[in-house]
Order: C-alpha cells, then structure tokens, then sequence
C-alpha cells in the first residue's frame, strides 16, 4: 500500500508540473521542469471464453454498484465531517463555491476591521489586531519574491487579495493575503503535500511579501523589514493563506524566521520576544477561519 501511494503521489505531482527551486546555472534564476504526464500504464490482457466469465462477472457488478452506492455516501459524508475536499457531491460544490469568493464577498467579511485573537499572544496573553490598510485585489505580479512565485506557479494565480493589521500598540505590522489559485482539488492538494513535505512554508527565501500603505503604521513595513511569517496551502479550497509581521518603526530584519520558531517556548530572537510569530499565526488563523465559515454558509444557502 505504502509503495502504491508513493507512485500515485508521485504522478499527482508530475501533473501539476515540478518546479526546481534551485538557481539554474547561467542566469541564476530558478526555472520550472513540466513532466510528461503518465496517461495510462501498461497491461498485459488474456482472452477468455465468453461462456467463463460473462455471468460471474455480472453479478460482481451488481454487487459492486450495491457497495459503491454506499462507500460514496459514506465519503461524503466523511468529507463534510473532516473538513476535506473532494471532487463529487456537495464537497465538489463548497470547493467551487471557495474559488469565487474573492469577487462576491465584501472586504470587511473577509478581512474584518478589527480581529480578537484571545489568548493568541505570547503565554496566553490577549491580542487585537486593527486594519489599517487593504489592497486593490490584483493579480500576483510582483507580488510575491520570484522563487515563491516559481513555487506557487503549478496552481495558478486567479486573485491576490491582501490586506495588513496593526496591533494595539501599533508597533506591530501584519500583512494577511489569500490567493485563489485556478487549480483544481488534486492539484492543490499536491502542492500542500510539497509545501509540507519540503518544508517550503520554512524556508525564509519563500517568505512572502508585505503590503505597505502609505499614511499608516505599516508604511515602512517593507522587504527588509520582514520578521517571521506563516503559509498554508488549504487541501479544501483553492486558496493559498499567508501572513507575514515586522516592526512599524521599520528597522531591517537581518534573520527571519517563521512563526512556528518564533512562537516556541524559549525562543531569545527580536521576533520572538516581540510576539511577532503569534501576529503572524494569531491573524491567518482568524481570517482562514472565516473563510471557511463563509464558504459553509454559501453552501448552505445554494443548496
């Protein structure tokens, strides 16, 4: 079993394109490889008499439409319970259903004027997070740093929606975005599988970028500023969710590191002490979690 789903997630991963993230030897860029895709494997078939095979084989496939019926009600079901995603039923719908919210959802619902994040900051201390700036919703050019944008290239980029928080103090800067990528549900569950596989979402070289606005705290919010972020590509939607924090008074960042690091008990650097991975964590948590309950109620309301 472990050797089949080995080779399916292989397969599943050539379908979406690999993309090497290494610098290629001249220009030193990363560039993408697309694999052939597999279309069908080889079998061997044996001719048998009709007579031998005809009736077992139509009551097997009475049997089996008998227990198909049942194992697909079974996993939709499953799937509505576990929060997974899958291509048939009312699954499939809330999949399409997440794909289109970027134009039909008003800003404030996806990205509220101001977030509670209880116990979300370091040792269980209390955070609010308030917007202070939200971005035209564009496409992904220049936004994202080229080797991020080579990782995320196998599912698209449909929309950028992005928009940054300041904390009570507004000493904090966090910038939120979701990208709604054009790919399908075992694609995107592909690129999760890299992303947490490789370690992708770690590597300070894929850290996105922050969105600085002019007239706020988060106007020297910049790309040197960047101090610890997080990113997760959903398995149920084609949504890829991220947020990365600094310091508003914008001094430069020499050594970034994601929020998981920043958030462990006994962590000594700036980003650490400052709270800044629970800013990052606390805020892409929240806003995932009213995507969700969003795409819920849609589907809901279409059934």
């Amino acid at each position: 079993m472990r050797g089949f789903a080995e080779r399916r997630t292989a397969a599943a991963r050539r379908a979406v394109g690999a993309v090497d993230l290494t610098p290629g030897p001249d220009t030193g860029r990363p560039f993408v490889f697309l694999a052939r895709p597999a279309l069908y494997d080889d079998t061997t078939t044996r001719l048998r008499p009709v007579g031998a095979w005809v009736r077992p084989r139509a009551a097997a496939a009475v049997a089996c439409v008998v227990l198909g019926l049942g194992l697909i009600g079974g996993a939709v079901t499953g799937s509505w319970l576990t929060g997974e995603s899958d291509a048939a039923g009312g699954s499939r719908n809330a999949y399409v259903e997440a794909g289109e919210l970027w134009h039909s959802v008003p800003v404030d619902e996806l990205f509220p004027p101001s977030i509670k994040g209880e116990g979300a900051g370091p040792g269980g201390a209390d955070r609010t997070w308030n917007r202070v700036a939200v971005a035209p919703d564009s496409t992904c050019k220049d936004a994202f740093d080229p080797l991020l944008r080579k990782a995320l290239a196998p599912a698209g980029c449909l929309r950028l929606l992005r928009a940054t928080y300041a904390d009570a103090t507004r000493s904090h800067v966090t910038t939120v975005g979701l990208l709604f990528t054009k790919a399908d549900a075992e694609a995107m569950r592909s690129l999760r599988t890299r992303f947490t596989e490789e370690g992708l979402d770690t590597r300070p070289d894929l850290m996105p970028r922050p969105y600085a606005a002019e007239g706020t705290p988060a106007a020297d919010f910049g790309n040197l500023q960047r101090a610890t972020w997080t990113l997760s590509v959903l398995p149920d939607a084609p949504v890829v969710a991220y947020a990365v924090s600094g310091f508003a008074d914008g001094r430069a960042v020499t050594d970034p590191e994601p929020a998981a690091e920043a958030m462990k008990a006994g962590a000594t650097s700036a980003p650490a002490q400052a709270g800044l991975g629970n800013d990052a964590k606390g805020i892409a948590d929240r806003v995932e979690r009213g995507l969700r309950k969003t795409v819920s109620a849609a589907t809901e309301k279409a059934s």
